[in-house]
């Protein structure tokens, strides 16, 4: 699979997720506590680690799974907010020297180097405290009890059945070979968890889907969340570190086992092809409402291929 050309991605699906992403800015700046209000450092750290980079991937699915279901731009806008809050925090502590030491993050020093690992850990900690507060405190739906469920879903998607469980697993994967389905239930918790967070509560800031539906939306976000992590892990052995905006090549370094080690640059490509497919299958039933997670969809697989 070639690189997808620029012109090949559609501008109004560029201008969509432009628009998005600088809203979600907007709104991360005002949730996000101001540097001058004490602990000042804290509060500084906190904002340099969300900031300013990034792509915003689960956001903007929130906001695409949203669409599906009738959903109010500024309540999903919210609810992406709290998945990349989640998502900060864990690349703030996934780069710490006790996990991945690592320096480099979407372009510049990696939080602990910038401020120091004690500041970092507190960052993650405030972090995660801060999405939990943000579908707490906003309206995102008019149903209560769902809103309870929405908290209930991105707490167990970042938590040890979720997350934090997957990150555990790789740790203890450093230096063993995991074949393609332990790879899966490895990566279904790291990185798909939180990636079926974002559509599951983006869906569920609109009207009620029906079972059928929520069950496709969610095979979607199964297949993607997969999805992203086999092209990262290609990415990780093709690119280069000032594309990637992080280190790269540190996964065989560091002898993890991944996608490409255990199938191969090739069997990698193709296995993200297959997950693509059955993504783009799973939304057959949703027509135009689904567009733009189509598009996400080919954004994420076809990145950099």
């Amino acid at each position: 699979m070639g690189s997808l050309p620029l012109q090949t991605v559609p501008t109004e699906f560029l201008e969509w997720s432009r628009h998005r992403q600088a809203l979600l800015e907007e709104r991360l700046q005002n949730i996000l506590p101001a540097p001058e209000i004490a602990p000042g450092r804290l509060h500084a750290a906190m904002r340099y680690a969300v900031l300013g980079g990034g792509k915003r991937v689960r956001p903007l699915l929130a906001c695409a799974a949203g669409e599906v279901a009738g959903a109010s731009l500024e309540r999903t806008l919210l609810a992406g907010a709290a998945v990349e809050l989640i998502h900060a925090y864990s690349l703030v502590h996934d780069d710490l020297p006790c996990m991945d030491d690592d320096v480099l993050r979407r372009g510049k020093p990696t939080c602990h180097v910038e401020y120091d690992e004690a500041t970092a850990l507190l960052v993650g900690d405030a972090l995660q405290s801060l999405a939990f507060q943000v579908l707490a405190e906003y309206r995102l739906t008019d149903e209560p009890a769902l809103q309870l469920e929405m908290l209930r879903i991105l707490a167990s998607a970042a938590g040890s059945r979720g997350m934090a469980g997957g990150q555990a697993i790789d740790l203890e994967a450093v230096g063993r070979s995991l074949n393609a389905p332990e790879l899966e239930f490895m990566h279904m918790h790291k990185t798909g968890a939180i990636i079926r967070a974002a559509l599951q509560l983006g869906v569920r800031c609109g009207k009620r889907l029906d079972e059928a539906q929520s069950l496709h939306i969610d095979h979607f976000a199964k297949c993607i969340g997969l999805a992203f992590q086999v092209v990262d892990d290609i990415l990780d052995t093709e690119s280069n570190t000032a594309t990637l905006g992080k280190t790269a090549g540190k996964d065989a370094r560091s002898d993890k086992p991944t996608y490409v080690s255990a199938l191969g640059v090739a069997g990698a490509k193709s296995l993200a092809r297959e997950l693509r497919e059955d993504a783009m299958q799973a939304l057959a039933s949703f027509g135009d409402r689904a567009v733009r997670l189509r598009q996400l969809a080919d954004f994420i697989v076809m990145r950099e291929f």
